[in-house]
């Protein structure tokens, strides 16, 4: 059965995802950047730019595995850009230009419906209007097998943790504090909607922990 799985989700010492403050010159808000560190060096994270080299080792063989098995992405509008309310054109089309990294399905969440788009590479980005469960659906058809894979950002991980939808999440705890932000775990007992920690392991740039969900 296709598994909803959550990868390379960094989050800070203090439990934020993103930094206060996210905008357009600022998409993952103040200070946000510093969580990511352990993956911009990775070898995963260089081929998904189309460069070689990056780092081997643990830190890459956990960002790997987000790109295995998956055949379909959901992401919350703010992971797919800045603009906020009805869409005033269809000029924006993300923030990867024309090959995004995905090469599969993503299944947007929106309260504003536009119609799909199709990319290089075989990333089509649709605009799902009608709620999470609606769009786990659609991507778990899309997905013929292959499991889904749920980006960003915080808002959107949460709708899904809440309704004890995610079977894996991993997490990259980064070795910094941000004070303020969105906060991951904020009012959500994990243990009581069936989550534990299954995997955890650290490395000089960040603290990698998986949860699963008892069946």
């Amino acid at each position: 059965m296709a598994k909803l799985r959550v990868h390379s989700f960094s989050v800070s010492l203090d439990g934020y995802g993103a930094g206060p403050n996210q905008d357009l010159a600022n998409p993952l808000g103040a200070g946000g950047v510093a969580l990511h560190q352990w993956f911009f060096a990775t070898r995963t994270f260089q081929r998904m730019l189309g460069r070689e080299g990056g780092l081997t080792g643990v830190d890459d063989d956990f960002a790997a595995r987000g790109f295995a098995a998956i055949g379909a992405w959901i992401v919350g509008r703010n992971m797919f850009g800045p603009v906020r309310g009805p869409w005033p054109d269809d000029a924006w089309k993300g923030w990867w230009g024309n090959n995004p990294p995905f090469h599969t399905p993503v299944f947007v969440l929106t309260n504003h419906p536009r119609p799909s788009i199709a990319m290089d590479g075989g990333t089509v980005f649709h605009f799902v209007s009608d709620g999470i469960n609606a769009a786990l659906a659609r991507a778990t058809e899309a997905a013929n097998g292959q499991d889904i894979r749920l980006g960003g950002g915080v808002a959107t991980i949460r709708q899904y943790l809440c309704a004890s939808l995610i079977d894996e999440m991993h997490l990259a705890m980064a070795p910094v504090l941000l004070g303020s932000g969105e906060h991951l775990f904020a009012g959500i007992d994990a243990p009581k909607l069936g989550y534990r920690c299954a995997e955890h392991v650290a490395t000089a740039d960040t603290t990698h922990v998986v949860l699963t969900r008892r069946a």
